[in-house]
Formats: C-alpha cells, sequence, structure tokens
C-alpha cells in the first residue's frame, strides 16, 4: 500500500481528497501548513506527496525547494489556473507533475498512481545498481556518488542526471532524450540542462572548457566518459 501525504490548507477539499485516496487503498496522512509538511516527511516514509502552493505560511515553491534538500520523494503539485505558468516552471525545479484546481479528485488519483509508475521505473536491480566509469562510483540503489573515494553531494536532479549519463559510457545522448527520461517531460527549455550540467561539473572539478567527464557535442548532446 502506497503512502501518500496531503498538503492542503482548505479543510474540506483535504478531506475530500483523503477520502477518495483511502477508498483507491492509499494510505494517507495530511497537513494543513508547509511546517507540518516539512516534519511529515522529515520523520516518516512516504511514497508521494501531494503539495498545495497557496499555503498560509510558506509558499509551495518554497516548501519544494526545502523538500529537495533532504528527500527525493516524487512531488505531485496542485494549482490554481492563474498560477499553472508556476507549476510548469516548478517541474524544472523537482516537481514530477501537476494539476489546476478545480479539479476532479479521479484525475488527482489517475495523476498519482501515474506519478508513482514512473517513480518505481527509476528503480534499478541490484545487479546494475553501481556504476564504475573512471573515479567515479554511482550507487543508484542507496542514491550515492563519489568521485576518487570521496562522497558528492549531489541533488535530486543532479544525481539522476549524472547516474542516467554513466549507465551509457562514451554514448552521446540528446538532450531531447535527457529532458524525457531525467525530467519527464516531452518538451522543456535546454537552459535547466544547462545550468544542471554546470552545476555537475563544479561538483566533478571541471568545466566547459576543460571537461574530465561530463562533454558537450555542441548541436548534438552529451555525453559521460572517463578521463584519458
Amino acid at each position: 500500500m502506497a503512502g501518500v501525504l496531503v498538503v492542503e490548507d482548505d479543510t474540506f477539499l483535504r478531506s475530500t481528497v483523503i477520502r477518495h485516496l483511502t477508498d483507491a487503498s492509499y494510505s494517507v496522512r495530511s497537513a494543513g501548513t508547509a511546517l507540518e509538511a516539512l516534519r511529515e516527511v522529515g520523520r516518516g516514509r512516504f511514497d508521494a506527496v501531494v503539495l498545495d502552493l497557496g499555503l498560509p505560511d510558506l509558499d509551495g515553491a518554497e516548501v519544494l525547494r526545502m523538500l529537495r534538500g533532504f528527500s527525493d520523494v516524487p512531488v505531485l503539485v496542485t494549482v490554481t489556473g492563474r498560477e499553472e505558468p508556476r507549476a510548469v516552471r516548478l517541474l524544472h525545479s523537482g516537481a514530477d507533475d501537476y494539476v489546476v484546481k478545480p479539479y476532479a479528485v479521479e484525475l488527482l488519483t489517475a495523476r498519482l498512481a501515474a506519478v508513482l509508475r514512473r517513480a518505481r521505473g527509476r528503480a534499478v536491480p541490484a545487479a546494475e545498481a553501481v556504476v564504475r566509469v573512471g573515479g567515479l562510483t554511482i550507487d543508484a540503489r542507496r542514491r550515492l556518488a563519489a568521485l576518487d573515494g570521496v562522497a558528492l553531494a549531489l541533488s535530486r536532479r543532479e544525481f539522476d542526471l549524472l547516474s542516467f549519463l554513466a549507465e551509457r559510457p562514451g554514448v552521446v545522448v540528446a538532450r531531447r532524450e535527457l529532458l524525457a527520461e531525467v525530467w519527464r517531460q516531452s518538451y522543456g527549455d535546454d537552459r535547466t540542462i544547462d545550468v544542471h550540467l554546470s552545476w555537475l561539473r563544479r561538483k566533478l572539478g571541471e568545466s566547459a572548457a576543460r571537461p574530465r567527464y561530463l562533454h558537450t557535442l555542441r548541436g548534438v548532446g552529451v555525453k559521460l566518459e572517463p578521463p584519458p
């Protein structure tokens, strides 16, 4: 039974969502404020979070940023129509999907199920859990990465990007494929990839001008390979 945290300050809507998800065989807990939500995620194990952007104590985007600092739990954001452009931007910042209010609870449940399926699809078989490329070691199951034996402090998306490239050493991966497989989007802004590559390069002790592991082929894609 999947565990879901519903973060919503509207008590009527929260009760409706809880009841519907419970009927759909989810184990549900709830929070009405951002601080409650952060405490719940910090001390409990959830398979997904349904996060409203319009919380009374903290902006939902800030809550998402804070969540991503210590958890990679899938997040489904709920927004009003006027907030939809922000929700689209949040897909680049760690959100996994969004729904627009007012929504049918059946739609929310379907989107939540899709988010959970994608998250489970990222599970790695034990035999493939640890990947080594030169001095890089990526443990996908434990979500740990190290360079020359020194642990790397990576964000969720940085780890996903590094892990995806490391599983294909020497192979040039198109940006469109990175958006689809790492960001789970069929379209998006290439600058998002550039920013994450820049952050990764900094943590790997390299630069675009002097690459060691991450090589960009202009107009083609990106590849990861060990230094010669």
